[in-house]
């Protein structure tokens, strides 16, 4: 499949359930992938229907969007994603920013001096 994001439909809101080949088609991506993140990411997390089929819900979707976005386009690696997703890499993120201001407001102010 491609990850084009030109080619990629709008998601229908007004269903309550998807099938993984539904999600594969609307994200783009393989099924053996969105299987694979199943395991990886505890946010996604399909029901299993009577034939033991996965139904993946509009909040499914939004994550593994979001888990799409982290990995192809913003280069994390699964457990960056995972650590991203779980509001644990926030503070580390927080904390390197407020560090990388006071290495650069050093440098200025060796400058100045």
């Amino acid at each position: 499949m491609s990850s084009n994001p030109q080619q990629l439909l709008p998601i229908p809101a007004s269903r309550l359930f998807y099938r993984i080949g539904e999600v594969s088609h609307l994200t783009g991506l393989e099924q053996y992938v969105l299987r694979y993140w199943e395991t990886e990411f505890p946010q996604i997390r399909p029901e299993k229907g009577k034939t033991g089929q996965r139904r993946y819900t509009k909040k499914d979707l939004d994550n593994i969007l979001l888990i799409k976005q982290l990995l192809y386009k913003e280069g994390y690696t699964i457990a960056g994603a995972r650590k991203r997703l779980n509001g644990k890499g926030e503070q580390e993120n927080i904390n390197s920013v407020i560090e990388s201001a006071r290495k650069e407001l050093r440098e200025i102010l060796e400058m100045l001096k």
